[in-house]
């Protein structure tokens, strides 16, 4: 169980961090376990709290400094990232009304799928792209798009090329910034910052939410 718990909180400092993705490149077993984190957070409605931006980032950084190539790593994320979506999409399909029942607990909160639920009638299926970059909502949109019965083919349609590009993206970003001396000397600040940027959204939201309440 320690074990377990030291590795939770590696993925939230931006230095242990960077030091468990360069010794999870170093291996086989290693890019498994990359691979399933990226699954279980577009798959499975208790990845919420796994961190992908900041991960896939530090996926890119880890790469150019230990030689391993971010194309085969991103090529092999993006397939962990497609067949998440594809499982959470057909458990919202098959499961849908059930889960949503379900009492809040510490691996699952209804209110997730409730804003997920509100995001998604904003943006319909372009969605399934935006959620990509949104924590939480990134995890539960492929269900609430099951729930929905989006055709499949249009989901596909979408979670392709969201999947593809946001991992492109994210390990991109890490793979060129991580050349620059400034960011390697300054690294728990960028991660910081991409954290905040992708949070940054949920917040506008939140407060549009709020004052929107007040008003009534």
């Amino acid at each position: 169980m320690d074990s377990i718990l030291d590795f939770v909180r590696s993925l939230y400092g931006a230095d242990r961090l960077l030091a468990l993705v360069r010794s999870l490149l170093a291996s086989p077993l290693g890019l498994a376990g990359l691979f399933g984190i990226v699954f279980a957070e577009t798959g499975l409605l208790v990845g919420f709290f796994l961190p992908g931006d900041s991960l896939l980032f530090s996926v890119g950084v880890a790469s150019g400094a230990t030689g391993v190539s971010v194309y085969l790593i991103a090529g092999l994320l993006m397939i962990a990232a497609i067949l998440g979506d594809n499982l959470g999409y057909f458990l919202g399909f098959k499961a849908g009304p059930r889960i949503f029942s379900r009492p809040k607990s510490a691996w699952f909160h209804p209110d997730h799928l409730t804003r997920t639920s509100a995001f998604y009638e904003k943006y319909g299926p372009r969605a399934v792209v935006f959620a990509r970059f949104i924590p939480i909502v990134r995890t539960c949109t492929p269900f609430i798009s099951g729930v929905a019965q989006m055709k499949y083919a249009r989901f596909l349609t979408y979670s392709l090329f969201g999947g593809i590009f946001w991992i492109a993206f994210m390990t991109t970003l890490g793979y060129q910034l991580g050349q620059i001396e400034l960011v390697r000397h300054n690294f728990e600040k960028v991660v910081l910052g991409i954290v905040f940027a992708s949070l940054l959204p949920v917040l506008v939201e939140g407060l549009k939410a709020r004052s929107h309440r007040e008003r009534k």
